[in-house]
């Protein structure tokens, strides 16, 4: 049994049991073959409840500090977020972004799915801001389609990211998957940043559609620098 598996075992009821997760159009998710996974960011627990849904091993991007504590707790998160498929990368380094996009390309390219935020960060105060375009060049280099989701009410459940869950009434937590966005009619053109640009927009049009978030035309991190 791998640590993926075992972990969904020993984690998946209490997850249901605390938040009781609702789960529109999983089915809408390959079953086989590369996916890009493309969603809203809205709390620290939407990386965990993500993988512990999905009957695929999803493999996001993490930051380094996830996995580097050294007392029981931060073993206990590193232990958690390498089994559930996490890949520790350094992103506050000036080839951060670099790194992040070889290693999706890389989880591609092998297959598997790939997780990603588009926002780059946690919404500021729950609206659903401008996509980067390393959501565009993934899908153009691999070919892998896109599957866009939205996360609603893991920010009542956690508000501001920090501190342990709220469980109870009015908590609900849904996890919407939208139908699969096809990009091949772009193939080979993922150095052009007016398609780059396009593509990330339409993703980020599904997602808006799936949760139902009012969309602000800028960049999340430069409100947070604000």
């Amino acid at each position: 049994m791998s640590r993926f598996v075992l972990m969904k075992v020993l984690i998946g009821p209490l997850l249901k049991l605390f938040f009781r997760p609702r789960v529109e159009g999983l089915e809408r998710v390959p079953e086989s073959g590369p996916v890009i996974l493309a969603g809203n960011h809205l709390t620290f627990i939407d990386s965990i409840i993500l993988p512990l849904i999905s009957k695929r091993q999803v493999f996001f991007i993490g930051k380094n500090e996830y996995v580097k504590g050294t007392s029981l707790k931060g073993r206990l998160m590193a232990l958690f977020f390498t089994s559930v498929g996490m890949i520790p990368v350094d992103r506050d380094g000036g080839h951060g972004g670099v790194a992040a996009l070889m290693t999706g390309r890389r989880v591609l390219e092998e297959g598997k799915v790939f997780g990603i935020y588009p926002e780059g960060t946690r919404s500021p105060d729950g609206r659903l801001y401008r996509g980067r375009t390393g959501i565009a060049r993934l899908t153009l280099m691999t070919g892998a389609p896109v599957v866009p989701f939205a996360m609603i009410g893991t920010d009542r459940v956690q508000p501001g990211g920090r501190g342990l869950p709220r469980v109870g009434r009015g908590r609900q937590i849904t996890v919407r998957f939208g139908a699969p966005l096809d990009f091949s009619r772009y193939e080979g053109m993922d150095r052009d940043r007016y398609v780059l640009r396009a593509v990330t927009d339409e993703v980020m049009t599904e997602v808006m559609r799936l949760s139902g978030q009012e969309y602000v035309d800028m960049y999340a991190t430069k409100v947070k620098a604000a």
